[in-house]
């Protein structure tokens, strides 16, 4: 089966759950930057959670089907329209043979993912078929998609057949919840850990770090957020040599403007770490839309830990709820 791009909108990759196990050799992770997103809407169309889909950002995307297909919508809200229907969100879709899917501008969050039941017949490249942009590997020929671009979609497999099947005899009327696991609020609180460096700023800046609000520029893109408000400043200067940083790491450059590390970040950074966005709130953030305000909150490691527990149990709860409406 395949499927054709008409449009190719502002920035559309083919991502998975990302390329794991390579840093050391300076091989970014790179992956969605919606990770519970793409794990739903994979779950959604009967695949494995890790199978790559489409990251839709911000507006224009538009694909022709070639064939009929089962795919999912998730994260953000783009008024995606099916031949100029509405197109429902949050559950299995079946598109028809010549059908054409459009993602309008988004009104809600910044990403949306769409899964194909079967997956992307993509490049997998040291274990993931990720899109890595600036190495130009993965993906579809390591780029973003182009207009004329014609994406292969495998088969799917036993649990997709049943969902096609009750979407065909028109028995199908429900959708998942994904509001415990993903606030879409422009305006958010995002929970954070004290970096290795947080004890090198100074008590006013640090003070200014969990009390003041910072607004996400439009410099910010999959490498990193940059934020724009109070400045922040060390104690002293001091020399910094380049440690290991993470998906949420919030670094503080010489400006004093915090930069918050994202999905394609590189595998080590020389700017003082003041926090690191909890992992449970990564998805949320990763929603976020140019001006949108981030206020950050404190939390312990043993919180950290226990907010993602109860999202993975969440996760679990939601694909055996999919297999039971499936199969009873």
């Amino acid at each position: 089966m395949s499927v054709k791009v008409l449009h190719s909108g502002l920035l559309t990759t083919i991502q998975d759950i990302g390329r794991f196990g390579s840093q050391q050799y300076g091989v970014i992770v790179s992956g969605a930057m919606d990770s519970y997103s793409l794990r739903l809407a994979n779950l959604l169309v009967g695949n494995m959670e890790n199978e790559a889909t489409l990251e839709i950002t911000l507006f224009g995307t538009t694909l022709q089907f070639e064939e009929d297909t089962l795919i999912a919508i998730t994260g953000g809200d783009f008024l995606a329209t099916v031949d100029g229907v509405v197109a429902p969100l949050w559950r299995p879709v079946l598109i028809k043979k010549d059908s054409i899917l459009k993602f309008n501008s988004a009104i809600r969050g910044s990403r949306a993912y769409v899964a194909f039941a079967g997956g992307i017949n993509a490049s997998e490249i040291l274990g993931s078929k990720s899109t890595y942009l600036r190495a130009k590997i993965g993906g579809f020929e390591g780029r973003a998609l182009q207009k004329g671009d014609v994406l292969l979609v495998g088969e799917g497999n036993y649990l997709s057949k049943k969902l096609v099947q009750q979407l065909t005899k028109n028995n199908f009327s429900w959708s998942i919840n994904c509001n415990e696991l993903i606030n879409f609020n422009q305006h958010q609180v995002i929970r954070v850990l004290k970096g290795t460096e947080f004890h090198r700023f100074n008590k006013e800046s640090q003070q200014i770090f969990w009390e003041e609000p910072y607004s996400l520029t439009v410099q910010s893109d999959r490498m990193g957020y940059r934020l724009e408000g109070p400045p922040i400043s060390l104690s002293e200067n001091f020399e910094l040599l380049s440690e290991g940083v993470t998906f949420g790491t919030i670094q503080i450059p010489s400006n004093g403007q915090p930069i918050i590390l994202m999905a394609d970040r590189q595998t080590t950074g020389g700017y003082p770490k003041i926090g690191q966005v909890i992992t449970a709130d990564l998805s949320s953030l990763a929603q976020l839309q140019p001006t949108a305000t981030i206020r950050f909150k404190e939390v312990t490691q043993e919180e950290a830990e226990k907010l993602l527990i109860k999202n993975e149990q969440l996760i679990n709860k939601i694909k055996t709820a999919i297999h039971y409406k499936v199969f009873h």
